[in-house]
């Protein structure tokens, strides 16, 4: 059977706080970055039973969907040809077409053999609906549908398994949100005393609906206070951070998810908002291939890079 595997155990790093000007309690960050060279972080762990699934059943093609800088088009597609899927990406976006040798992203998921269909926005809209669905069949053959982000009841179950390897008793587990499939994992897999806080990439704690689906535990919480205005976003703090943390613990962080859950984890630990003695258990969920396209993005605003 077709699978992917890494190297257990991967480590988990316990950050020296003081580094930060912060005392009182404990920080541990579970390198889920390094759980594959390509297929990174919690997108392996949202592909591993997927792609299990696809190929028991005999599918040869994999369709999914994503943005001009998404981790889990990269993902799919690197994972596709480490496993001989033929994968097709559905891109938001008609005019990213003319722009994929500019897109680290999309020139990577190209390089890797996947296909990549470009849609407006307005069609994008669309994807979860059945007559959408249908015309890309019509349109492409047979294929086993991946959601956007790649959340389903088997990417939450690859998602448990976060918590399940060996490790620390955490007070808190804290982890960024996308489209709530990792958060979801987590909380099922985690104890009804420990509290569970995802920090939203986007705007909204919409995800909360996505969570109640997969489980009835309610030891969780979602907070966009740390979202940089929204998917994307990004502004010179935020780089200063994710800048001043690599140089201090030798961690890259990305931009869209982990750097600014970390970011929201310093500030809240120095308002208090942890209870003293406390041990919080992070997660680095990967993406750090963005990195390259965030630079772009930032080099045209004559803002500064990470590093």
């Amino acid at each position: 059977m077709k699978n992917l595997s890494f190297a257990e155990p991967l480590p988990t790093t316990e950050i020296d706080l003081s580094l930060f000007n912060i005392s009182g309690n404990r920080l541990f960050l579970k390198r889920e970055d390094l759980i594959h060279p390509f297929v990174s972080g919690n997108k392996f762990r949202k592909l591993k039973y997927n792609l299990r699934l696809a190929d028991k059943q005999g599918y040869k093609t994999i369709l999914t969907f994503g943005g001009a800088f998404s981790n889990h088009i990269a993902a799919v597609a690197a994972a596709g040809r480490e496993l001989n899927f033929k994968t097709i990406g559905i891109i938001r976006g008609e005019e990213l077409e003319s722009k994929i040798t500019e897109n680290p992203t999309l020139s990577f998921a190209k390089n890797c053999g996947m296909q990549l269909y470009f849609i407006s926005r307005e069609a994008y809209r669309h994807k979860a609906e059945i007559d959408f669905i249908n015309k890309l069949k019509t349109q492409f053959g047979d294929f086993y549908l991946l959601p956007e982000g790649g959340t389903n009841a088997l990417a939450v179950k690859g998602c448990e398994e976060i918590l399940n390897e060996k490790g620390l008793s955490a007070d808190y587990i804290c982890v960024s949100v996308g489209t709530g499939g990792t958060l979801a994992g987590l909380v099922v897999a985690s104890e009804e005393n420990q509290r569970v806080l995802g920090f939203s990439a986007l705007k909204g704690t919409f995800q909360a609906k996505e969570i109640s689906k997969f489980t009835s535990k309610t030891n969780f919480k979602i907070t966009d206070a740390y979202c940089f205005g929204g998917y994307g976003k990004i502004d010179f703090e935020l780089v200063r951070f994710i800048n001043e943390f690599k140089e201090k613990t030798k961690i890259p962080l990305d931009p869209i998810y982990t750097g600014k859950m970390l970011y929201g984890i310093m500030d809240l630990l120095k308002k208090g908002h942890f209870k003293e003695n406390s041990c919080i258990f992070a997660v680095h969920t990967g993406g750090l291939q963005g990195i390259a396209g965030m630079n772009q993005k930032l080099k045209k605003k004559n803002l500064p890079i990470i590093e």
